[in-house]
């Protein structure tokens, strides 16, 4: 999935959600009708870059995910998160690639189900401490079991600075930005880009590291993550900085510090807003 995938949001906090559960009639695509092979599909997510994600067969043995996108989506890479799933080969807790494929009309991914919910299931939307502190536990053992050498992917700040002069170029600016970056101007935002922090520690970031992102079990202990689209080395602030920031548009202000805490480090002011500012652009 994209970072526009980090925007969904239970509460209505966000200044500009970009992903939802459905709320009206999915059209099913055929090649998701071909996977399911006659057993229950439900829509269970979308976003407004044309992603749609579907759970077949839901308690049963058969219970899977299939993600879909039209190749009119080319900044949702679907074959791109599969290698990432199969390069990380069980060394850490993500779901299992079943499939994968396209069609004339878009792209698949098939991934067995976990036993989990989403940190953003109203459950703990309702206890938003818990389900932070689970996203940063989660996001700490990614990390460490993850090796940097051997990573074939980069997430690093030179790799997606190209993506955010194409999206100036193509005529994205300030109002399309979130709110703490809409009083900068293009100029001002590419110098503040410019002038990169020192890299703290070098790990296999996973790219879209957000609340709905983040699977919980019963208990309230993270159990996985889900999304891969964009996993690759960089510094680790890149997704503890989005990871934090997701609690406020989830859960509302004052849950950052449970991220943090869970993870085991304080807080870097300078490298969180660096990092917001390059995922807000790129």
């Amino acid at each position: 999935m994209t970072a526009a995938t980090c925007r969904a949001t239970i509460l209505d906090v966000s200044p500009a959600p970009r992903a939802e559960r459905p709320i009206s009639h999915v059209a099913v695509p055929e090649a998701v009708r071909g996977i399911a092979a006659g057993d229950a599909i439900e829509a269970v997510w979308r976003n407004q870059l044309g992603g749609l994600t579907f759970r077949v067969a839901a308690g049963t043995r058969r219970d899977r995910y299939v993600k879909w996108a039209s190749h009119g989506t080319p900044e949702i890479d679907l074959v791109g998160e599969a290698a990432r799933l199969q390069w990380i080969d069980g060394r850490a807790a993500v779901p299992a690639v079943l499939d994968c494929g396209a069609d004339d009309d878009g792209a698949w991914l098939v991934t067995a189900a976990i036993a989990a919910t989403s940190a953003v299931d109203p459950r703990w939307a309702a206890q938003p401490a818990t389900a932070a502190a689970a996203i940063g536990t989660g996001l700490r053992r990614l990390h460490d079991a993850l090796p940097v050498e051997e990573c074939p992917f980069r997430w690093d700040i030179e790799s997606r600075l190209g993506r955010v002069k194409e999206r100036i170029a193509s005529g994205e600016g300030p109002t399309e930005w979130f709110p703490e970056h809409r009083q900068l101007t293009i100029r001002r935002a590419l110098e503040r880009l410019g002038d990169r922090p020192p890299v703290d520690v070098p790990v296999v970031c996973h790219g879209d590291a957000c609340a709905p992102n983040t699977l919980i079990d019963d208990d309230g202990h993270f159990v996985a993550n889900v999304d891969f689209g964009h996993l690759g080395v960089a510094d680790r602030w890149a997704d503890l900085a989005v990871a934090a920031w997701s609690t406020a548009w989830n859960y509302g202000p004052g849950y950052e510090t449970f991220v943090y805490d869970a993870y085991g480090v304080r807080a870097y002011p300078e490298r969180i807003s660096y990092y917001r500012l390059l995922w807000d652009l790129a």
